[in-house]
């Protein structure tokens, strides 16, 4: 067999027919298909954070930042109570009242205007 390179070039041997020498694709060599998975074997890092405020690392399939445990009400004293309400309340905005000065004399401006 000649090889790639030319008629002057030495004869490689054939991969495919000796079977001593294993077999390497290329690695430009693809497929495109789709992949055909009902389950996707990805798992995130994420933070799971209990109640307590300990927290441990954990994988999670969807990629989020930090888990957040929900806070159990029967083991909370009133005053913790309270204190998870009025954090879970909506803040209020303030609201920015803004005041013109509209005191100007319209005798300044008539230089401006076309008679």
């Amino acid at each position: 067999m000649i090889s790639r390179f030319g008629r002057n070039s030495i004869a490689l041997p054939n991969r495919a027919d000796n079977p001593v020498m294993p077999v390497r694709w290329r690695s430009n060599a693809l497929s495109l298909t789709k992949v055909r998975r009902s389950c996707y074997p990805r798992m995130y890092p994420t933070m799971l954070v209990f109640p307590d405020g300990s927290t441990i690392n954990v994988r999670y399939k969807e990629p989020r930042r930090i888990i957040k445990l929900p806070v159990d009400f029967s083991k909370l004293t009133e005053e913790e109570k309270k204190r998870v309400l009025t954090n879970r309340k909506p803040k209020q905005k303030l609201e920015k009242i803004e005041e013109f000065d509209e005191s100007y004399d319209l005798s300044e401006y008539s230089k401006f205007f076309k008679s």
